[in-house]
Order: C-alpha cells, then sequence, then structure tokens
C-alpha cells in the first residue's frame, strides 16, 4: 500500500461526499474509483467529476477493490452500509451522524472493534489548529465551566425535518461541539435539557434547547441551540451563517474556540489565533488515508468510530432529556 495510490470509494453523492471528493482529488497518493447513490444522476455527475465509475449498488462498488469507503449518507440510511462494509473488511470513513437511534450504532462499534478495522469519523474540529492552542494554553489546569453555543439554520435535504429520519438538530447538526466538549472537558455524566415545543413549519421537533451537563471530573457545563436562524448560501466549508463556538473556563485562564479561530485568555491577557477552517477539513481525510496506507500512521485519526458513537451516545441523551423534560444520569466508561 505505501508504493501505491490508495483506491477511495464514495457511498453518497450529496454535499459532504462532493467535499471530501474535493479534497482527496488534492491527494497525489489517492485515487476515486467509484460513487454510488440511490440518485442515479447524482452519483453519475460526482464520478464525472472524479474521472471514476458509478456503481449501481454497494456490492458494485466493492467489486472495484477499494482500499477504504468514505460514507456519506443521510442519518437514517447508516446501519445496513456499515456493516456491508466489515463483512467486506474494508476501513470506512463515516460522516456523522452515525445514525438515528443509539442502539445500531452501539452494535457497529462492538463489530467494529472485533474487526479491528482503520476506521473514522466525520468531526473535522479536533484536527482544528484552535483546538490545538487551547489545549496548550489549559494543560494543567482543571477545567471548571463549559459552555456551548451553536445557532443554525434549518437543513435543506427534504429528510431533515422529520425527527425518525434525521434524529433532529441535536444529533444532525451539533454533534461536531458535543465532540469537542467531550474531547476537551471529558466524560458527561448528567445531562438535563429543555425543548421550546415550538418547531419551526415543516418540522416535528424543537427549534431551540437549553441544557446543563455535568461532566466526571467535576466540572459544568451549559449548551444553547437553535435552528431557526434565516439560512444563507454557506462558504466552502459547509458553515453558512451559523454560530458554532465553544468556551472553557479553568483555573486562571480560559478559551473560545470558534470555526475560524480561538481566543486564549490567561489572567487579565486575552489574544486572539486565526485559524484556516479548510485545514481541519483536510487534515482529516488526510489521517484517514495515511492510517488504512500505514498502520504506524493509525494514531494519527482522532476519531475512529467508537469515539464518535461516545458523542453519538451524549447527544440521543440530551434528546431524549428533552423529550422526557428530565435529568438523565449517563455512565463516564
Amino acid at each position: 500500500m505505501a508504493s501505491t495510490r490508495c483506491r477511495v470509494g464514495l457511498v453518497g453523492a450529496g454535499r459532504a461526499a462532493a467535499r471530501h471528493a474535493s479534497v482527496l482529488a488534492g491527494f497525489h497518493d489517492v485515487s476515486i474509483v467509484g460513487v454510488t447513490d440511490p440518485d442515479v444522476r447524482a452519483a453519475a455527475e460526482l464520478a464525472a467529476r472524479t474521472a471514476s465509475t458509478v456503481a449501481p449498488t454497494l456490492a458494485a462498488l466493492l467489486g472495484l477493490r477499494p482500499d477504504a469507503v468514505f460514507v456519506c449518507v443521510p442519518p437514517h440510511a447508516h446501519g445496513p452500509i456499515e456493516d456491508e462494509l466489515l463483512d467486506a473488511a474494508v476501513p470506512m470513513y463515516v460522516e456523522m451522524p452515525l445514525g438515528v437511534d443509539r442502539d445500531r450504532p452501539d452494535a457497529l462499534a462492538r463489530r467494529v472493534a472485533s474487526a479491528g478495522l482503520v476506521t473514522a469519523a466525520g468531526h473535522h474540529w479536533r484536527y482544528s489548529a484552535a483546538v490545538s492552542r487551547a489545549r496548550s494554553a489549559l494543560a494543567g489546569r482543571p477545567i471548571r465551566l463549559v459552555t456551548g453555543t451553536w445557532l443554525d439554520a434549518v437543513g435543506g435535504a427534504p429528510w431533515w425535518g422529520r425527527r425518525e429520519q434525521s434524529g433532529g438538530p441535536l444529533i444532525e447538526q451539533v454533534g461536531p461541539l458535543l465532540d469537542l466538549l467531550r474531547a476537551l472537558a471529558g466524560e458527561a455524566v448528567e445531562v438535563y435539557a429543555l425543548g421550546d415545543e415550538a418547531p419551526v413549519p415543516g418540522t416535528d421537533f424543537d427549534s431551540v434547547t437549553a441544557a446543563t451537563l455535568r461532566f466526571a471530573s467535576g466540572a459544568v457545563g451549559t449548551l444553547a441551540t437553535t435552528c431557526r436562524f434565516a439560512p444563507r448560501a454557506t462558504d466552502g466549508n459547509g458553515t453558512g451563517s451559523r454560530v458554532a463556538e465553544l468556551e472553557i473556563h479553568a483555573d486562571g485562564a480560559g478559551a473560545r474556540i470558534t470555526e475560524d479561530g480561538c481566543e486564549i485568555r490567561v489572567g487579565d491577557r486575552s489574544e486572539w489565533h486565526a485559524v484556516d477552517a479548510g485545514a481541519a477539513v483536510r487534515a482529516i481525510d488526510r489521517a484517514f488515508v495515511d492510517a488504512v496506507r500505514r498502520p504506524d500512521a493509525r494514531g494519527g485519526v482522532l476519531v475512529d468510530y467508537a469515539q464518535a458513537v461516545r458523542t453519538h451516545r451524549l447527544a440521543h441523551a440530551l434528546t431524549r432529556s428533552a423529550a422526557e423534560g428530565r435529568p438523565l444520569r449517563l455512565r463516564a466508561d
């Protein structure tokens, strides 16, 4: 593998798949060999842009002998695809969210662990230079408080507004922020979320959620989210008009992380560090390809399927707490 190109297949031909295709096209050691999607026209268009083959089914895509597959499908389509890739022992990159319910990703995580396959999941924030700076600034300082904010618009896909197909905003939208929260503050052991019970027209879930969280470390946190922002054209990284940030308050220092930088505060001094938001998107794909090509590079994958399942459980717990109107205790392991 080290002396040949990594042959990649794409499952899905939507915006996420196109973004990965654009990144992968810039890697000298990667070839996209095929695209499959129920929307044959979309698959044909993406295949034409990547000089690859349209595969009518996943089995046909696997027949092209890819070294790895990127799974870029709506939440409700996950499950059977990953099972088939595991049956074929093909490394997989799975775009978040991992699904709609909690049980299927848990079962897949057990299969992944048993198979020992290389996996990655699409939480690219962990690869941001802003996160690295925040970690360095807060090293050795106990974290006391975290506050997360995700203000966004209703997604444009026809399945997005139905809970049984998207899982709702906490699962479909807010996952990257929850993953970063876990990465910096550790595992949550208790959550209590409340929704506004006022769906945006065309949706069947809360449009606003506020939550409190307690972590195994003793830190506490808050989360505020909405999908009531007016939609606007997105930038090259798909961020558009959303506001997404995480503030961390530790003894004597703090950090505010956004997609384009971080503010570091130590004592009475504050400093802003801008970062290239697209760099994290490229870094996550690069890390996965390197791990597929070289066993010694597996440590470069910061979020594998097992880690993504932990974030999915947290999103699911917050969704359930809001639906039931009560706090939930969670396992920290």
